[in-house]
């Protein structure tokens, strides 16, 4: 049995994840043998594979949690934010949340491309639960903090990957979220931008009931978070203080901590 609940939360617990699996089913192109390809005039075999992107994976956020979430590619960390935003279903267990999600996915996932960037920010509201009003009267706001104000009628389809993003996330930090979810969001923009966002996030995270990072960046999980996980092939290895999970994570890759490593790794 699987759910996602946002009903009768647990009091002080923001997110309650219990027993976590998510399963995907893909289908791939078996390159078949010289013999089989004659016999079947050279089409190949559609095979099934499985793929455990989460397995029993438990933890509970309580209000007030910045929490980062690091691993390698492939660890399940896009996989969780999905689930506890709502987009993704259990395979197996539960999910709890108490609050209104904005979640900064992907970088904009959900932005219609062939409309403006103005009548995204009007979707990307709605979305997150705003009265058209309430969205119209911070569609300004939110263009001046992406520095877009020349562009922002033009279909997004004419913007520039580094525009895309920086209104993707200044749709999601404009949105009066209880729960903030931000997917590798400080990799947008040019340095500006990213001290910019810094600082909002920073004053997000005093306002919001909680906030959840995944980023390849050491440096960002150490200054944004006070609490982190880590993810290893689709299990939670570890959860503590920032600098004891990045630790005990640069030491299972093997590597050093240099200023070098703590910004890309």
């Amino acid at each position: 049995m699987s759910s996602l609940s946002a009903s009768k939360p647990t009091p002080g617990i923001t997110v309650k994840v219990d027993n976590l699996s998510i399963t995907y089913r893909t289908t791939f192109e078996r390159v078949p043998t010289f013999k089989k390809a004659v016999v079947r005039f050279g089409r190949g075999q559609r095979a099934v594979r499985e793929v455990h992107a989460l397995r029993d994976v438990s933890f509970e956020v309580a209000d007030g949690t910045a929490l980062g979430i690091i691993g390698n590619n492939g660890a399940g960390k896009s996989t969780l934010m999905r689930a506890i935003s709502g987009i993704l279903p259990p395979t197996k267990g539960r999910i709890e949340v108490n609050g209104r999600i904005s979640p900064l996915l992907s970088l904009g996932v959900g932005f219609n491309a062939n409309l403006s960037g103005r009548e995204n920010i009007i979707l990307g509201g709605l979305a997150s639960g705003l009265s058209r009003r309430a969205v119209e009267q911070r569609a300004e706001e939110v263009t001046a903090f992406a520095d877009l104000q020349e562009f922002i009628d033009a279909p997004m389809r004419t913007y520039s990957s580094g525009m895309y993003s920086r209104l993707a996330f200044s749709v999601a930090v404009h949105m009066d979220p209880d729960i903030l979810m931000i997917d590798e969001a400080l990799s947008a923009g040019d340095a500006t931008f990213k001290s910019k966002a810094a600082a909002k996030m920073a004053e997000l995270r005093s306002s919001a009931r909680a906030m959840f990072l995944v980023s390849h960046s050491m440096a960002s999980i150490q200054q944004l978070c006070t609490d982190a996980i880590w993810l290893h092939k689709g299990k939670l290895i570890m959860r503590g203080a920032p600098d004891e999970v990045i630790e005990a994570y640069t030491t299972f890759v093997d590597v050093g901590e240099s200023a070098v490593i703590l910004e890309d790794l």
